[in-house]
């Protein structure tokens, strides 16, 4: 049985099964892309609420092993070498896990690095414009009475959601007929863009039939919705 007590997190929400992948998130867009990556790869893993409402992210165990203080983090008892490794961002948990399973990213070395290319790009670009847009137009920032942050926000994400449906166009999937940690990556943004955060209309998602037909395929994979839903909202 493998040993996490050199993982203070664990001290916190422990392990009833220690030999699978722990995953300590929430059902944010961040938080979806690991669990589904994890039901898409089939590896058996223990999912933790990390509540942030509550800000358990900020807790001196969670923040030992992330300390950027975000969701997700993993710890795979089987790491390298077959050492225990902690990990967190999103992408970067997104890469060790295909990397892991040689699944979800092409083993070509050219299409490898355009694989990981589109993460970085839902990473640097996406995530963050759309988590503006969310604040600025669904939570606090709404309330402000300047409008100028809001429209840049919607007009670089409208931008972005182009650069993504003349990406699809003629494709399946990011990388043609192969489905990736790249679709993976960002497939909850969009869908909280149009959904939670209501903002549909606002970015002119309508504007997009490449990009809508994707999120509808990757929407309908089973593995997708479970990941949606896991770890379970308190």
């Amino acid at each position: 049985m493998a040993d996490l007590s050199a993982f203070p997190i664990a001290t916190r929400w422990p392990a009833k099964h220690p030999d699978h992948i722990q995953l300590y998130s929430a059902t944010t867009p961040n938080g979806v892309k690991v669990s589904i990556a994890l039901e898409e790869l089939g590896l058996p893993y223990e999912p933790h609420l990390i509540n942030i409402g509550k800000n358990e992210s900020w807790t001196p165990e969670f923040l030992s092993l992330n300390p950027n203080g975000k969701i997700p983090a993993i710890i795979d008892p089987n790491g390298p070498d077959g050492k225990p490794i902690g990990l967190f961002e999103s992408g970067a948990i997104l890469v060790y896990l295909a990397e892991k399973t040689g699944l979800l990213m092409p083993l070509d070395a050219a299409r490898r690095y355009e694989t990981i290319q589109w993460v970085f790009f839902q990473m640097a670009a996406v995530g963050p414009m759309f988590g503006q847009v969310g604040f600025f137009h669904k939570f606090a920032g709404r309330e402000i009475a300047d409008k100028r942050p809001l429209e840049r926000y919607r007009d670089e994400s409208h931008r972005l959601l182009g650069v993504l449906d003349v990406r699809l166009k003629g494709r399946k999937w990011i990388m043609d007929n192969d489905y990736t940690i790249a679709d993976i990556s960002l497939l909850g943004w969009v869908r909280n863009l149009i959904g939670f955060y209501e903002a549909r209309e606002l970015v002119g998602f309508d504007d997009f039939a490449n990009l809508a037909a994707w999120l509808e395929r990757g929407l309908a994979r089973p593995a997708v919705q479970k990941g949606l839903t896991i770890p379970a909202k308190a």
